[in-house]
Order: structure tokens, then C-alpha cells, then sequence
């Protein structure tokens, strides 16, 4: 197996502090937002191949070896690295993307394409030839982006609607004139129909006068406090914008360490503060709805959004008589589980035909001879012997092949 050596990426959204806590090293005072570990092209680890032992750190220092782009070595073997299933099935590539994730501010209100959707919208920009790096190029690949959030602290966000009469409900209780067209919107149409019209008459207002809302919304929301926290709390990070109300259409959820949401194509959500393992389908398709300065590309948000009214359907993992916890999802792209390991337990052999990422969340547990810390994780080629122990927490991502 290899340790990796990962980037951190510094949106602004970021945790100054939450990162470099887990990994137990000095904040540098800047923004540190994600993790990434994988073969995503636009930050792919680092491995060094293991050449005796030693302790690693998430920074991939430890044995000697040479480093070079995970990305690099799946192409050179994709069958050896992958296994021929997880070819077969995904193509010569990882099929997912695991993240260290720690918001201090919200990120954009968004949703994600499903497979067909991607696929359409992919070929359709290349047809016209949109630069790849365009600021109002929306589909960046031809791939969707199920994703799945558990949280390590307690944890804050958006997902999916909730029942139109309880965002209207919401809104009322707000007291400001310019809602009201909204509240009756919600209220006077079936579900669907309804949370289409106010989403479509949010994002298609008066910027002008949509920022006034915005505004006496906030200050609203500031004065009655309770569940209207959160959009105040909002507002402070994005005043004025559009996506301040139309987060009041969506349910607002806060997970305690260990639990999970999925979030399935066409659900928009946001998250909004805490650290948690995020994992995800190795796409880049984002369609953002507010709390952005970025391009909205309104039509084909309309498109790809599911107006439907949802519970958020929180996650708890399920055990299994080897220890492992496994949080369940309708996708074969990642299979994300956690192990609690215990002092004196035997070995558990985590040997599998598919590619494998071990993080460490805490402790100082073992991958084979390898000591860990928090935020280390390590690469398991396909078929690789692997057995960990010792005491602390450790995620599996794998595939379903």
C-alpha cells in the first residue's frame, strides 16, 4: 500500500482552524476548506512507495520512495492499481473522489446533474465550444456527482426542499412585505408547481430589489433568532443575495458526529459549518443556485432541480460482525465505511478486489505495518493484503464493482 501525500485547497469558504486541528499542526491563519485524496486531475495525490516502516502524517511524510501523481500510476496499470472489475465497469480511472471537508462559512446553494443529464449537457457545451475554463461553462465533465457528507463535529446544513407550507410558514413569520408574493406562491399551488414558480421568481428578481429583502429578511431573521438563526447567519456571509431566500425553501439539518446525509441528483443543498469525510463521484458538475458570486446558469438550473418535497434522511451506519460501520447509498461509484477499533482487538483483514483510500480520523491505528495518524490516509491497490489494527478510527472508501 502507499501513504499519500494530499493538497489542501484554501477556498474562501474554509475553516481556518478545523484542518489543522485533526492533523494536529499550526493554523497558518488562511482558509484551509478540503482535503483532497485521489485521482482527481486537478489535485491527485502523491504517493511514495512504502520501502520499510514508520509513522505518517496526512502531509505523506514517512519512508523514503519516490512520489508521483496517483493519477500517474493508475494509467500506467489501471488493471493492477484498479482491478479488472472496477475497469470493466468505470473505465481505466478511480471512480471517486474522498475529501477531509471543513466549512467556517457556507458554500453555494447547488445541485448535480444525474449521469444522462451530464452526459447531455457535456456534449452539448462541446459542441459549441465553450472554453472548458469558462466562467459560464456549466458541465465540466461528462459524469454525475452523488455525493455523501458525515460528519467528524457537529455539523450544519441544507438539503432538499422542505414541505411548501413550511417554507411559507417561515417566510410569514418574517414579517416582510416583498415575501409575501412568495408565501402565496407556496401556498397556492400544488408542491411541485409551487416550489418551481418561487425558486424561478427568486432567481429571475430585481437584483436591487431582491438585496432590499435580503436585507429587512436578515434583520428579521436577527430579531427572532431560534430557527431563523441560520439565515441570519447566512445573510452575514452573503448580504443581499438571492440564495438567502431561497435557502428558506430548503430543510435545514444538523448532523452529530457519525451521522451522514446523501445528497442524490437534482437536490439542491449547501453546507454551512463543521468538518466531516466527504465522498463523492469524481466529477466536477456543479450547478450553483446563491450564496455565489459565480455564474448561475438559471434555465439549466430549472432543468436539473427536483421540486420535490423531501425529508433530509439522515444516515447512520450500519454494523457488521467484522466491525465495519458501513454507510449505505443507492451508488456503485463509492462505498464509504468506518471502523472503530479497540486496544487488544484482533487484526481486521480489509482485503478487497477493488481500490481502496484509508483515512484516519483518530487514534493511532495500523494499516499492515504502517502507524497513522489523524488525517493520514494510504492507498490499497486492488487485491492488496491488507489487515489494521491498534486503536482509533479509520474510513474505507472503496467502489461497488
Amino acid at each position: 500500500m502507499d501513504r499519500l501525500s494530499n493538497t489542501v485547497r484554501p477556498y474562501a469558504w474554509g475553516s481556518t482552524t478545523a484542518i489543522p486541528e485533526l492533523l494536529g499542526i499550526a493554523p497558518t491563519g488562511e482558509p484551509q476548506a478540503e482535503m483532497w485524496m485521489g485521482a482527481h486531475p486537478g489535485a491527485p495525490s502523491l504517493l511514495t512507495r512504502i520501502t520499510g516502516t514508520g509513522t505518517s502524517t496526512g502531509t505523506g511524510t514517512g519512508e523514503a520512495g519516490s512520489q508521483q501523481p496517483l493519477t500517474d500510476v493508475i494509467a500506467a496499470d489501471p488493471e493492477r492499481e484498479l482491478g479488472r472489475a472496477t475497469v470493466e465497469k468505470f473505465g481505466p480511472r478511480l471512480p471517486f473522489l474522498l475529501k477531509l471537508l471543513a466549512a467556517g462559512a457556507p458554500l453555494s446553494l447547488q445541485v448535480h446533474p444525474d449521469l444522462a443529464q451530464a452526459k447531455r449537457g457535456y456534449e452539448d457545451e462541446e459542441r459549441r465550444s465553450v472554453p472548458i475554463d469558462a466562467p459560464h461553462r456549466t458541465y465540466k465533465d461528462a459524469n454525475h456527482k452523488p455525493e455523501l457528507i458525515c460528519a467528524l463535529t457537529p455539523f450544519a446544513g441544507l438539503c432538499g426542499f422542505r414541505r411548501p407550507t413550511e417554507a411559507a410558514e417561515a417566510m410569514a413569520a418574517l414579517g416582510v412585505d416583498s415575501l409575501k408574493p412568495y408565501v402565496d406562491l407556496l401556498g397556492a399551488h400544488p408542491e411541485e408547481a409551487a416550489l418551481r414558480e418561487v425558486l424561478t421568481a427568486i432567481l429571475g428578481a430585481d437584483p436591487a430589489e431582491m438585496a432590499e429583502t435580503v436585507n429587512l429578511a436578515a434583520a428579521a431573521a436577527e430579531r427572532l433568532g431560534g430557527a431563523h438563526t441560520p439565515y441570519a447567519r447566512i445573510a452575514h456571509h452573503f448580504p443581499g443575495d438571492p440564495g438567502v431566500i431561497a435557502a428558506m425553501l430548503l430543510n435545514y439539518v444538523e448532523l452529530q458526529p457519525g451521522e451522514a446525509l446523501f445528497l442524490g441528483a437534482g437536490v439542491p443543498h449547501a453546507y454551512l459549518d463543521g468538518l466531516g469525510v466527504e465522498i463523492m463521484a469524481n466529477s466536477d458538475n456543479v450547478l450553483r443556485c446563491g450564496l455565489t458570486p459565480k455564474h448561475i446558469d438559471v434555465p439549466e438550473l430549472l432543468r436539473i432541480v427536483r421540486f420535490e418535497a423531501t425529508e433530509p434522511g439522515v444516515l447512520r451506519p450500519e454494523a457488521s460482525p467484522s466491525g465495519e460501520e458501513l454507510y449505505e447509498t443507492p451508488v456503485d461509484e463509492f462505498r464509504l465505511s468506518r471502523f472503530d477499533l479497540s486496544p487488544g482487538a484482533a487484526p481486521v483483514d480489509l482485503t478487497r478486489d477493488t481500490p481502496q483510500i484509508l483515512l484516519c480520523t483518530g487514534g493511532a491505528p495500523k494499516a499492515g505495518e504502517l502507524d497513522l495518524a489523524p488525517g493520514a490516509s494510504v492507498f490499497v491497490p486492488s487485491g492488496e493484503k491488507v489487515e489494521v489494527s491498534g486503536t482509533g478510527t479509520l474510513f474505507r472508501a472503496t467502489v461497488v464493482a
